[in-house]
């Protein structure tokens, strides 16, 4: 089976209020156990705001360390689920669930595959 990273992006500034976010919180939790049920769940988690994030960029001889998000922009990445399926569509429906939960914009992606006898070495 392939594994399928689902992002879930979510507007800058924007926390909804408790009387929002914790119903839609108990029906992640829900998606969440039935991906456990169906085989399917691999990892998941929110994250925190993109202001505590730290991006690290090799420059020269360096590497700089600079606070923020590696992109400003309008949405971040809030959250993420990894998920087994058989094939895209199957992963879609995952993802056209957590969308209709959440009503924000998921994407939904492939890992690539590597080829089993091959180990990945330090590069990048």
């Amino acid at each position: 089976m392939t594994q399928y990273l689902i992002s879930m992006y979510q507007p800058d500034g924007v926390v909804p209020p408790p009387e929002v976010l914790g119903p839609v919180m108990e029906k992640i939790a829900e998606f969440n156990a039935d991906l456990r049920a169906a085989g399917a769940w691999v990892f998941g988690n929110g994250l925190t705001d993109p202001s505590s994030a730290t991006v690290l960029r090799h420059t020269g001889n360096e590497v700089l360390v600079t606070d923020g998000p590696y992109l400003e922009g309008k949405e971040h990445l809030g959250g993420f689920e990894i998920v087994e399926a058989p094939d895209l569509d199957a992963a879609l429906a995952w993802g056209r669930r957590l969308a209709e939960i959440t009503g924000l914009p998921i994407e939904v992606r492939a890992f690539a595959s590597v080829p089993q006898d091959e180990t990945v070495s330090g590069s990048a």
